[in-house]
């Protein structure tokens, strides 16, 4: 008898969530994020705006993630690799900032669309695989207390989130902290931007004994210049970290005839 009155219960449960779940889809249906028009579930992006998107995956740089045309062979480094001395060591990135990418990072960082972030989150669980296995704390790039007053919230320290929940790794996004406010980046050149975030992090005193030796992993959004990820890195080497790992969802490229405009 017992039994009976636990299996109607459980069944009784399972109509009332599913009902639960068909009211929401007629209240809320399920919309792509890219273009806002209806697909057939929550989570998944249309097929045109699909389409459009431009996945960065090898043959590219181990360094910088920059896509080669060609297999170039293992080892084989970007000249920008070659060139500059980086306090990161490996950058990965999901996709190609542009079109649909580019419309989902101006959502979630500027549009209140906080939900795009665990959608971008899991994307960013595939494309960044081996260097978020090989770190021992996730870090944000953090903004600061003034900027983050206005938009009351951290777009990459939402996206850093998912992934440490996802991995079971730690995430401390107070071991490094904007300590100057800054310009926005968005129509800075490069040398300005490199200049913009000079000196504007810091990691906290009581925080560098436990920094010291641990494997970094650094979210944020979008690598443009690598202005940002490349002031942060350096102030958390120079803090005691062993390595420094840099993970973005999108990435701008300089090389069109990598992706030719279909």
């Amino acid at each position: 008898m017992m039994l009976c009155f636990q299996g109607m219960a459980l069944n009784s449960g399972n109509i009332l969530s599913k009902f639960i779940e068909g009211l929401l889809t007629i209240l809320y249906p399920p919309i792509c994020p890219g273009c806002k028009q209806r697909v057939s579930a929550y989570g998944t992006i249309c097929p045109e705006c699909w389409k459009s998107l431009q996945f960065i995956t090898k043959p590219y740089c181990p360094v910088m993630g920059t896509p080669f045309v060609c297999d170039m062979g293992d080892g084989f480094l970007s000249g920008e690799a070659l060139q500059n001395s980086l306090p990161f060591s490996r950058v990965r990135s999901v996709i190609v900032h542009k079109g649909v990418a580019q419309v989902l990072v101006t959502r979630l960082k500027y549009g209140d669309h906080i939900e795009l972030a665990s959608f971008m989150a899991n994307w960013m669980l595939f494309a960044g695989r081996e260097i978020i296995d090989d770190c021992d704390v996730i870090i944000s790039v953090p903004l600061h207390f003034r900027r983050f007053f206005k938009r009351r919230y951290n777009q990459s320290a939402e996206l850093a989130r998912y992934i440490a929940v996802a991995q079971k790794k730690i995430f401390k996004p107070s071991w490094l902290v904007r300590c100057r406010h800054t310009r926005p980046q968005v129509s800075l050149s490069a040398k300005e931007r490199k200049l913009n975030v000079l000196n504007a992090f810091e990691v906290p005193r009581k925080v560098k004994k436990y920094l010291k030796g641990r494997s970094i992993l650094l979210v944020d959004d979008v690598f443009t210049t690598g202005a940002t990820v490349t002031a942060a890195a350096a102030t958390l080497k120079r803090a005691g970290a062993r390595q420094v790992d840099v993970l973005t969802f999108s990435r701008v490229l300089k090389e069109a005839s990598i992706f030719p405009d279909s």
